[in-house]
């Protein structure tokens, strides 16, 4: 078929039917037919501009939202919000315009945060759409073009080199060389060889070698392949279309809370109520029982609790920037201390993201490399002992480490204080390897190439020509590439002492399978000598070659991640391996770093898919380590996990990873590595895309927990005490011992004032030594409703007590009332003692050590005596709340009166500690 004779009314085929083609399965000719197209001149201008019209443009489709004045009043739909707005519509009634002013401005900024998150959110499918747009060469009428990648169609002939992304998904039909990065897609930690031919059915994604997919970059070679998929048909297309349909759950701070605060809302409409009621029925007029009504309505609505909670999430966010994450939503602060599994990927969060030579056989010998990453930090060692090259005996160690700096197309440079690789993993750590010997390519230019077979994935192997001795007319060939490859061709080794003896094949089998049962990727090296000669085939190297050695590299474990791990384990989180790598690689690097111990809890992306959603759950929550999974299986497995009362944090950087990012419970994405589609899908970003960090993240976590549970401890008591005083009050039929006004003044000034500080204080040294908290547990437990309640009834007692004594000896309201809220005030002041780490870490700073104090509670305590002075001893302060001055003596009544609690308070903490 010639480029004139092209079909162009025979593709009728529509973007559904497309999709249920195995295009990797289908021969070259046979796609190339499917799809009404040409293997050499492509498709007309004509055709391509019928099927643009019929299929649209090659982009993905950025998901219709709700208009930008509907999502922010959405934000208002909140049980917490309704008892704000509650209190600024009572707080207007009452004709006080400052408080209510603060109020309105309180739940304001809280709609305001939670309207700017859920924007974020939605730049998810829009990163995806700039991953995949880009330009493409491609054939049309048998003329080579340029065009915008969004110009693509089905059909199209696309021409593939070296640095170009991949603008849609192809199947190849004739490669050279070609190696492409698709760790965004698949999690796969090197470059994948590709080729021709077809696969069965059932060959993974990760491993369809005649395929190419959008988004993914061509690291080495050429290609030519046809696009079978555009926009959202495409395995990217397909992963945003996961991102719509998995939910952002709720956190569980933000569970608890929502519950709490319908809760809450409930009681205090229905005490309202009740007061009323009461009211009326005792004869009461029924402007005197609504301003009773108010007084407990007002009491009762914690306005201090939406400040704390945001100024310790925001806190935390500090601390945890101070330590390499970047939180992007509040709430996710608080999930990262309830975490109790941490699903990791492996390359880059758990490892260096660095391929490193570990262990070499040469000469029938055994070596191992110390030190990590492209660095020239290390050496190598036999029996732990530093080579010493000027002695005998490592012909062959010198010769194999050389065979791989020669044979070798990338290099490494220094550059903004850290050693870059430019080039392939591979080869940056042969090259390593051969530097930590004395090796460079600098002093080996004697050696000059002369030609290059380069890698191809059906032969396997690459070789290099040099020139080794002019004088002699002798040139040398170098061969890299996987054992068999290399051991077919090869007839004769070096033996310990550097003398060329029979090769035994099954002797470098074995070591072979040692190396990769401990995860190593294992290459092979062989070199010839050869007469002088200007260029290089194949026919040379078919035999006659002697074998050099092997060198076995693996990108190893961050060291910081181990301990890391080991902490998690220790504080009750399990930790889990999901990757695209392969089984045997993710295995062994789990095994070093403490994660899995057995092979019954490795399963691969295959395993998976043949198991039911009952077995799936099982294999869920027992196995550690997950290879080759695909995108739809890391969403499946953080969906099972959470189906069986997990909290999950997921940690990604690839476009593979953002749908489990968004599902998890805390996604993590890695802030240098990750791509931008990730980032925008996650909660946290890691700037320094360590596992460490994640350890640390959940350390300050759970510290913030433990201060918003202080908080809640000391503001509840508050304002059930103040409840408490008006509902007894009203059932008694007396005087209210504290006005609304007063209850305002209490609750937005004093209870804040001395409530912030809680948010401030540092985290516990044990706080990594207990288990993670019961996900399903209450944020009112049973224990804390215990302490509110002893708490609330003595601030009642104060209240109540304090205003009732000075009532009947003095016969004044206005004192009896300063007096009891100044009692009330000391009891904060001495109940906040009582459970912050301030006195204990001022004792300590005093004995002499170093343990930082404190000083928050200090200041918030000093603000607060400075505000209730003015509360009581001002004239203005006197004619808008009705106060009037205490005297010393009068002042210490208030103090005396309010100690007490601190004995209450270490009663309880023998029961229920807080700290």
């Amino acid at each position: 078929m010639t480029a004139d004779t092209i079909a162009t009314n025979t593709f009728a085929q529509t973007t559904k039917d497309l999709l249920n083609y195995e295009w990797h399965t289908l021969g070259e000719q046979k796609v190339v037919q499917t799809l009404a197209s040409h293997p050499e001149a492509g498709l007309t201008h004509e055709e391509a501009t019928k099927r643009h019209q019929q299929m649209g443009a090659n982009q993905l489709t950025a998901k219709s939202g709700k208009s930008p004045w509907l999502r922010f009043l959405e934000q208002f739909n909140q049980p917490l919000l309704y008892i704000l707005l509650t209190a600024g519509v009572v707080t207007l009634l009452l004709r006080d315009w400052i408080d209510a002013g603060v109020i309105f401005a309180v739940t304001l900024i809280n709609v305001i945060i939670s309207y700017i998150q859920e924007s974020k959110a939605e730049g998810a499918i829009a990163a995806l759409s700039k991953a995949v747009t880009t330009e493409a060469t491609l054939i049309r009428d048998g003329q080579k073009t340029r065009l915008a990648s969004t110009e693509l169609v089905v059909g199209d002939l696309v021409l593939l080199a070296s640095g170009d992304k991949v603008p849609a998904d192809l199947r190849l039909l004739s490669v050279r060389g070609l190696q492409v990065d698709e760790s965004a897609l698949t999690g796969e930690s090197v470059p994948v060889e590709k080729a021709t031919a077809s696969l069965a059915v059932e060959t993974p994604l990760a491993e369809r070698s005649n395929m190419v997919y959008a988004g993914s970059f061509v690291s080495f070679g050429q290609a030519e392949g046809i696009v079978i998929a555009i926009a959202d048909a495409t395995e990217t297309g397909r992963i945003s279309q996961l991102i719509e349909s998995s939910t952002n759950l709720k956190t569980p701070l933000t569970r608890n809370i929502d519950k709490f605060s319908k809760t809450l809302l409930y009681v205090i409409l229905g005490l309202a109520a009740l007061t009323f009621a009461v009211g009326l029925g005792q004869g009461e007029s029924w402007i005197d029982v609504f301003k009773a009504s108010v007084a407990l309505v007002v009491s009762a609505i914690p306005e201090g609790l939406p400040a704390i909670v945001t100024v310790t999430l925001a806190i935390g966010v500090s601390r945890m920037a101070r330590r390499k994450a970047i939180i992007r939503k509040l709430p996710a602060v608080e999930t990262l201390g309830s975490t109790t599994v941490i699903c990791s990927d492996k390359t880059g969060t758990l490892t260096e993201n660095q391929m490193t030579v570990q262990k070499i056989y040469a000469g029938g010998q055994h070596y191992t490399v110390s030190g990590i990453g492209y660095a020239p930090d290390g050496e190598i060692l036999m029996d732990q002992q530093p080579v010493d090259f000027n002695a005998d005996g490592h012909i062959a160690l010198w010769e194999s480490l050389e065979a791989g700096l020669l044979c070798n197309d990338s290099h490494i440079e220094w550059g903004d204080g850290q050693w870059d690789l430019v080039g392939t993993p591979t080869e940056g750590a042969l090259i390593t390897a051969a530097n930590k010997a004395g090796l460079t390519q600098g002093n080996l230019e004697q050696l000059r190439r002369i030609d290059t077979i380069p890698f191809e994935s059906q032969f396997q192997y690459m070789a290099t020509l040099h020139e080794l001795d002019a004088k002699r007319s002798l040139n040398v060939i170098y061969l890299k590439g996987s054992v068999e490859a290399i051991l077919q061709r090869c007839d004769r080794m070096f033996d310990a002492q550097g003398q060329l003896a029979r090769l035994n094949p099954a002797a470098v089998e074995q070591e072979v399978a040692d190396m990769a049962n401990q995860g190593l990727r294992v290459l092979a090296f062989a070199s010839k000598e050869v007469a002088t000669k200007r260029s290089l085939d194949r026919n040379d190297i078919d035999r006659g070659l002697v074998f050099l050695g092997l060198q076995g590299i693996i990108d190893p474990p961050r060291e910081e991640a181990i301990a890391a791990v080991k902490a998690c384990q220790s504080a009750g989180i399990q930790v889990k391996m999901i990757t695209g790598d392969h089984a045997l690689t993710a295995a062994a690097i789990a095994r070093q770093m403490g994660i899995c111990s057995t092979e019954a809890q490795v399963f691969t992306g295959r395993q998976l898919a043949q198991m039911d959603e009952k077995e799936f759950a099982q294999a869920a929550e027992q196995g550690m380590v997950f290879a080759r999974v695909a995108p739809e299986q890391k969403l499946h497995l953080v969906k099972a996990l959470q189906s069986q009362g997990e909290i999950v944090a997921m940690t990604g950087d690839g476009v593979n990873d953002a749908p489990a990012l968004k599902q998890a419970d805390i996604g993590v994405a890695m802030g240098i590595a990750g791509a931008e589609v990730a980032k925008e899908s996650a909660d946290m970003l890691l700037t320094d895309d360590n596992f460490a960090s994640i350890e640390a993240a959940v350390e300050e976590g759970r510290g913030v927990y433990r201060n918003l549970r202080k908080a809640i401890a000391f503001l509840l008591p508050i304002n059930v005490g103040e409840s408490m005083t008006i509902l007894i009050a009203i059932l008694l039929a007396t005087v209210l011992p504290i006005l609304p006004i007063q209850i305002l003044w209490l609750n937005m000034v004093s209870s804040v004032g001395l409530i912030v500080p809680l948010a401030f204080e540092p985290k516990s040294g044990q706080v990594m030594q207990q288990p993670p908290r019961n996900p399903r547990e209450k944020l009112l437990s049973g224990s804390l409703l215990k302490r509110i309640l002893a708490i609330s009834v003595f601030n009642w007692v104060v209240i109540f007590g304090v205003f009732q004594w000075i009532l009947q000896t003095t016969g004044n309201e206005a004192l009896a009332r300063t007096m009891a809220i100044n009692g009330l005030v000391a009891a904060e002041v001495f109940y906040l003692l009582s459970i912050t780490q301030f006195l204990p870490s001022l004792v300590v700073r005093i004995q002499g050590k170093r343990t930082p104090v404190a000083y928050a509670p200090a200041i918030g305590i000093v603000v607060v005596v400075i505000l209730q002075c003015l509360f009581s001893q001002w004239s203005m302060m006197n004619q808008v709340f009705d106060t009037t001055p205490l005297t010393f003596i009068q002042a210490l009544i208030c103090m005396g009166v309010g100690f007490p609690v601190v004995f209450i308070a270490l009663i309880l903490q023998r029961f229920d500690p807080l700290n």
